[in-house]
């Protein structure tokens, strides 16, 4: 069995890391670099930084935070938004992330992924999908949550990973910040259909959350999550400990 990796999410706005509920709603929770080294040291297997509003405001992300708050991990870094070029893929990597989250940019140009899978390795393409259902089905969305694409969510993963994207993020926008729990149908769906890893993303509120996504869907990769570790509800080694307790494979 694969070991399972506790990711923490910082959303980052204006320089400040925010968290809302189904995408919206967003207040100010701290300092990402800050944030980060906490997180560093309290045994996260890695770390995401996303500039949420980048698309949507169509700039490029903040390299001075991130260069910073880079400066302050020892785990693996995966940074997304604003990514829309492989000029975008090398400055970000130039400013200490690991891997690179593209979202929206892919959905313009799906062939920025075979061009940086190319360039870099499959293993550095993250490809990031905010999900949603709409009328029953499960739909892709860009800009941050706010443009419906109105692409059915599995066989575009299916396609991404097939242009090289080495790794999933689902984001479930129907669960996100809810905290009821990881979004198993959704997740399903995916895992089923790719064979690369898939991180969860959207729902965690609990301990027991992360247990029932490991048991859910034994393939599952990691399980990702922001306000219950930036608020201090959930401790990384507490729900670690609790995890290896349960039989999960975890690093301690």
């Amino acid at each position: 069995m694969i070991t399972k990796r506790i990711i923490p999410c910082l959303d980052v706005k204006n320089g400040r890391v925010v968290k809302g509920v189904n995408f919206q709603g967003l207040a100010d929770v701290a300092s990402p670099v800050d944030l980060a080294k906490k997180y560093s040291e309290s045994g996260a297997d890695e770390l995401v930084f996303y500039d949420i509003t980048a698309s949507a405001e169509g700039r490029e992300l903040f390299t001075d935070i991130l260069v910073e708050t880079a400066r302050n991990v020892f785990i693996p870094l995966t940074v997304g938004g604003g990514i829309n070029s492989i000029d975008d893929f090398d400055r970000v990597l130039k400013c200490g992330a690991d891997k690179v989250s593209v979202n929206s940019g892919a959905i313009k140009n799906p062939d920025l992924i075979n061009e940086a899978a190319k360039k870099y390795g499959n293993q550095c393409v993250v490809l990031s999908c905010d999900i949603k259902r709409v009328d029953g089905e499960f739909k892709v969305f860009a800009k941050g949550g706010r443009e419906n694409t109105g692409i059915d969510a599995v066989p575009w993963i299916v396609d991404g990973v097939e242009r090289g994207a080495g790794e999933i993020v689902v984001n479930s926008m129907d669960t996100d910040g809810v905290k009821k729990g990881f979004d198993i149908e959704l997740l399903s769906m995916v895992q089923n259909a790719v064979k690369v890893p898939v991180i969860a993303s959207g729902g965690a509120g609990s301990i027991d959350d992360f247990i029932t996504l490991f048991r859910e869907i034994p393939e599952m990769s990691a399980g990702l999550a922001a306000s219950i570790f930036h608020y201090g509800e959930v401790e990384i080694r507490e729900l670690k400990e609790r995890l290896h307790n349960e039989g999960i494979l975890v690093r301690l």
